[in-house]
């Protein structure tokens, strides 16, 4: 088990920038797949990007060119830079940390920070 807390959201205009990082409580070096989530209001749970314990990234098709998802070891810490934020970019965003040997296997769950982009 890894507790995990995003922090970083707020509101931003759009076409604006925002990091989110969410910090675990034990080293991430061997967690196998970390990843961010989105819900926004009214919408199912949005898979938007992933990366492996080697590093290799994936990215939902409506954040490619935009969203960049990083993981630094040293400091126990997953990042998202969100650059040219839309407003369908408004939601509720979680990491997840997933042990486990696919993305999808049950994992911890951060508690939510909230992006806001206006138009």
């Amino acid at each position: 088990q890894v507790q995990l807390v995003e922090s970083g959201g707020g509101l931003v205009q759009a076409g604006g920038s925002l990091r989110l990082s969410c910090a675990a409580s034990r080293n991430i070096f061997s967690i196998n797949f970390m990843s961010w989530y989105r819900r926004a209001p009214g919408k199912e749970r949005e898979l938007v990007a992933t990366i492996t314990s080697g590093g290799i990234t994936d990215y939902a098709d409506s954040v490619k060119g935009r969203f960049t998802i990083s993981r630094d070891n040293a400091k126990n810490k997953l990042n998202l830079q969100m650059t040219n934020l839309k407003p369908e970019d408004t939601a509720a965003y979680y990491c997840k940390a997933v042990l486990g040997p696919t993305i999808w296997a049950p994992g911890s769950w951060g508690q939510g920070t909230q992006v806001t982009v206006s138009s």
